[in-house]
Order: structure tokens, then C-alpha cells, then sequence
């Protein structure tokens, strides 16, 4: 049995079409499916919200979770009108979406001035040979967090 995926990424084009003749972001929209049924919508909100991790990705999968009332979203696809940059990507990944479908590519939208290869070769690099500086400070006070945490039997592995 073959799924029509084609009404959900319509519907992640309209609201990357609608929200940016609203004034309401930049082009892009996303929705999460599960079962079927989209559990949540979003379109870029980084300029309205001041918040430069309100990508469309990012807002669907805040949505979805909330609507689950999970931080999982395991059995979910994402439709977005274009290829997720890193942050994207690695969210979608976090909520252990099982697919991704995309319009336009990384070069769709770097040809309009949405360039993320800087942050794709960044990603890639050593911590040492970033052009953003890492520092390590005082990591035996923060291993101390991450061993009370390890020995709580109330934990949640995520």
C-alpha cells in the first residue's frame, strides 16, 4: 500500500507561502505527521520572535511534542518546504522523526540568500579547528552532575 505524502508537503509549502505574505517569517514551513494525521505545523518565526532557532523544523517539532505530550516522536515524518539545515537536522534526529521530506534544496535556498553551508562544514570540524571558540572549564564540577545524574534510578535516558 503506497502512502500520498503529496497533501502533507502541500500543506508545509502553504504555510511557508501563507505566514510570509502575512509578514509572519521567512519562506519556509514544516509539518510532523504521525498515524496519518499532522500533530503539528510550523513556518519561520526568527525575525518575529527574535529567536534564531525559530526555523519552521523547530516550531513543528515543539508543536508535536507538546501535542504528544512526549519529547518523542518516534513513527513521525517531517515534511518541509526545504532541506533542513544542521540545527534542523540534528532536532529531528533528537525527537527520533523516522523520515524526512523536502521541496527545495540547500541550494534552492542559498541561491536566495539562506546559505547554510558555513554551519554543514563547521559541524564537520574538530572542536579545535572551529572558526567558534571552545573552551573547557572546570570539568571535574561538571562530571560530578553527570555522575549523580548516571546513579539516579529515577533517570530518563533520552
Amino acid at each position: 500500500m503506497s502512502v500520498d505524502r503529496s497533501g502533507f508537503m502541500r500543506r508545509a509549502i502553504e504555510l511557508s507561502r501563507t505566514r510570509l505574505a502575512a509578514g509572519e517569517g521567512g519562506p519556509f514551513g514544516a509539518v510532523v505527521v504521525k498515524d496519518g494525521r499532522i500533530i503539528g505545523e510550523g513556518w519561520n518565526q526568527v525575525v518575529g520572535t527574535n529567536d534564531p532557532t525559530a526555523h519552521a523544523e523547530i516550531v513543528a517539532i515543539r508543536a508535536a511534542c507538546r501535542h504528544l505530550g512526549n519529547f518523542s516522536l518516534a513513527g513521525a515524518e517531517l515534511y518541509t518546504s526545504c532541506e533542513p539545515c544542521p540545527m534542523c537536522l540534528a532536532a529531528t534526529l533528537w525527537a527520533r522523526i523516522e523520515g524526512i521530506f523536502y521541496g527545495n534544496t540547500r541550494d534552492d535556498a542559498a541561491a536566495i540568500g539562506f546559505d547554510d553551508e558555513y554551519f554543514y562544514r563547521e559541524v564537520m570540524l574538530p572542536l579545535g579547528e572551529r572558526q567558534l571558540r571552545a573552551i573547557r572549564l572546570l570539568p571535574d564540577e561538571a562530571r560530578a552532575v553527570f555522575t549523580e545524574w548516571a546513579a539516579g534510578s529515577d533517570r530518563v535516558k533520552y
